[in-house]
This record gives structure tokens, C-alpha cells and sequence, in this order.
């Protein structure tokens, strides 16, 4: 961090809510900032946590803060992946005479209907799931990308295969 200053780079601090006998030198850190300055005024740190008791207030009310919750609603979140995936997405399979589009976006829709669902669910607390779990962003491309790899790679769709990835 303190050679980030003077250069004027980017730091990313990811996950500070899981070091936290490090807060407080955190704290001492940011403040500096504010007493002493930075030497480059490129220079920016990001920080990423989750809500934490141990995260320094004075850190907080030094930053400024963004959040990315889930959108509300079945259809706020088909429409957030929808777009999160792109329309490149939609139309990546032509190859092959068009046999893997066969599969492609049928199986694209059912994991975004999934996604929305399992974000959904969340909202009800354990009634009906024994271990609570986000899937997010990055779980549905991974998935994507697995899905792609079956219609890619295989001539006859691995059915058996694909029930038992999905559960």
C-alpha cells in the first residue's frame, strides 16, 4: 500500500472480513491518508468485505461504499442475467450446422430460470433448504461454461451426465 502511494497504483484488498486482527492496521493505514496524504493522487484502495462488527468504522465513514445485492423478483433476476450473459452468449453456438444451438439456448434459459430460483429461495430462510448458499455471478458462468462444453464436445447430449452435474 505504501509503495502504491507514492507510484499512484490500484490496490485491492479482498475479503477484509476474515482478517480481522489486521482491522486495526488498516485503520491506522487509511488514516494516514487523511493526515498525511498520498503522493500520487492516481492512487486509489478498494476494499471488499462483508458486513463485518470488526470492520473499523472509521474506515467506513472515510470511503465511499457500494453495495451489489440480488435484484428482487423472478424477473428482475432473469432480466439481470439475461444481461450479465450478453447477446455474443446467445448466438456462440452456430457451429456444426447450427447442432449445438439444438440444446444451447434451451439449457442457457432453464440455468438462468434455476439461478433466479436458488436466489429466490433465499429470501425464505431454512424452510425447505438445509444449508443456505448464494449462487452467483460467477457460479452461473462457470455453469454456462460447462453447458457449453457439453453441447461443444459431445455429438449426442450426455444427459445422464448433465442430471447428475446439476443435482
Amino acid at each position: 500500500i505504501g509503495q502504491s502511494t507514492k507510484k499512484g497504483e490500484w490496490v485491492c484488498l479482498m475479503n477484509c472480513h476474515l482478517a480481522t486482527s489486521w482491522m486495526g492496521s488498516l485503520e491506522k493505514i487509511v488514516d494516514g491518508f487523511s493526515t498525511q496524504g498520498v503522493e500520487d493522487e492516481n492512487f486509489r484502495l478498494w476494499l471488499t468485505s462483508k458486513p463485518s462488527s470488526a470492520f473499523p468504522v472509521a474506515v467506513l465513514q472515510n470511503g465511499i461504499k457500494l453495495t451489489n445485492e440480488p435484484p428482487r423478483g423472478m424477473r428482475a433476476n432473469l432480466i439481470g442475467t439475461f444481461t450479465t450473459l450478453g447477446q455474443e452468449e446467445w448466438d456462440c453456438m452456430t457451429e456444426r450446422d447450427g447442432r449445438d444451438e439444438k440444446y444451447w439456448r434451451k439449457l442457457l434459459v432453464g440455468l438462468a430460470f434455476f439461478h433466479a430460483v436458488v436466489q429466490e429461495r433465499r429470501k425464505y430462510g431454512p424452510l425447505g433448504w438445509n444449508i443456505r448458499y448464494e449462487f452467483n455471478t460467477s457460479d452461473i458462468l462457470a455453469a454456462k461454461e460447462v453447458l457449453k462444453m457439453f453441447c461443444r464436445n459431445f455429438e449426442n447430449m450426455p444427459w445422464n451426465a448433465l442430471i447428475y452435474i446439476t443435482g
